[in-house]
């Protein structure tokens, strides 16, 4: 009898915790089911792709072939066919890897000062200036990007009003250089880094910062052992908000670089469209992602560590 009523209890507690789950399951099932379509099924064939033979006019061959990662790597000479090490695919990710790390860093240089800036106005004028932030990024990339172009170029605004103070007596070579590539990741992804670090100024409790003046603390120890510190997990997110968007970028390097120096991006999309070589297109996208998530997991575990 006590085991009849403990069945008929359990199964009264459970059926709604089962109902629960399956309530979950259906409100889940949108998002999953896009998350699967749109980006599990998408980076599958580009997987699979990588391993593919690549066709003789271009598309793929459906034969199993690690060529395109042995090409990332290496070159066949054309008369003995032996593998020679070649580091130009390495030194593209190398110049990728640095261009996002510099735009990162000046990101953070120019973003968190804004982000303290506008955390510590009036809260009803915080608003008006998040939303000074993020309008001109209502423009499309591509027209923000050759605006940027017309600007920084030898017959732009900024050369026309440095050879009219008399700074300079020719114009600056800035576009379709290095430089130029990285302002223009910084203007396209600076609010990455602005907002996050914002949400995170605007939770810090300023009361700190004055029992740090009452103990004596200079303004730079209180920036380095306090307000850095607790705003960290908004530097971290803004950080990787921007690093890894500019890793792939593909417009401000094709623009303002002019094509002479590639990144990531666009080595990805020459060998879509120009070269046709879609396995070791793919193959560098699956590298590119590798690598994406070795840096995202590095970062996890730190703060994992951090909060333990």
């Amino acid at each position: 009898m006590a085991g009849a009523i403990g069945i008929g209890i359990s199964g009264e507690t459970g059926s709604p915790r089962n109902a629960i789950g399956r309530g979950r399951a259906m409100l889940l099932s949108p998002a999953l089911l896009t998350i699967l379509f749109f980006l599990v099924c998408p980076l599958g064939f580009v997987l699979v792709y990588s391993f593919l033979t690549s066709g003789t006019y271009g598309g793929i061959e459906w034969i199993f072939s690690t060529d395109a990662y042995v090409q990332f790597l290496f070159e066949r000479d054309i008369f003995s066919q032996e593998l020679l090490f070649s580091n130009a695919y390495l030194s593209i990710f190398g110049r990728s890897f640095l261009q996002a790390l510099a735009a990162t860093m000046a990101c953070f240089a120019i973003g968190f000062p804004t982000a303290y800036f506008i955390a510590t106005r009036p809260p009803s004028q915080r608003s008006a200036w998040v939303f000074l932030v993020t309008v001109p990024y209502w423009i499309n990339l591509l027209i923000r990007t050759v605006s940027m172009l017309f600007i920084i170029r030898d017959e732009g605004p900024i050369n026309y009003a440095l050879i009219a103070i008399g700074i300079v007596d020719e114009p600056l070579r800035i576009a379709y250089t290095d430089f130029a590539v990285g302002l223009g990741l910084v203007y396209s992804y600076l609010p990455f880094m602005v907002l996050p670090i914002y949400a995170a100024v605007e939770r810090f409790d300023f009361r700190l910062m004055e029992a740090a003046y009452d103990l004596y603390a200079g303004k730079w120890t209180i920036l380095t052992r306090i307000i850095l510190p607790i705003t960290r997990p908004g530097i971290v997110a803004g950080a990787l908000l921007v690093f890894i968007p500019s890793l792939g970028s593909f417009i401000a390097p094709d623009l303002l670089g002019g094509g002479k120096n590639l990144m990531i991006g666009n080595l990805i999309a020459l060998q879509f469209q120009g070269s046709r070589n879609w396995p070791f297109g793919s193959a560098a996208a699956v590298i590119l992602m590798t690598i994406v998530l070795v840096v995202l997991v590095i970062f996890a575990r730190r703060q994992a560590r951090q909060r333990v």
